[in-house]
């Protein structure tokens, strides 16, 4: 991640957690064999995603910032043919 200074490494057992901040907290719900499955209580205006999930939204944004302005002209002046034609015959 960038911007990390340091990583702070904790053990914790079954509904034991960690709070970050004074918005966040972070619970241990379950550990079984090579999976622990956490809980995470936030408020609603902050967004939680798994890590490969936000890889995967920020590639995608990546994409479509990349997009060739003459494409996107192009698709423009499609569409609004397109809509020209729904319109139908004026009066």
């Amino acid at each position: 991640m960038k911007g990390v200074d340091r990583m702070l490494v904790l053990t914790r057992k079954s509904g034991e957690g960690i709070v970050i901040g004074d918005q966040i907290r972070v619970v241990v719900i379950e550990i079984h064999g090579g999976q622990v499955r956490l809980g995470i209580e936030a408020p609603a205006g902050i967004t939680i995603y798994r890590e490969e999930v936000l890889a995967k939204i920020k590639l995608e944004n990546k994409k479509a910032a990349d997009v060739d302005p003459g494409q996107l002209k192009k698709i423009l002046s499609k569409k609004d043919r397109s809509s020209d034609q729904d319109k139908g015959p004026k009066k």
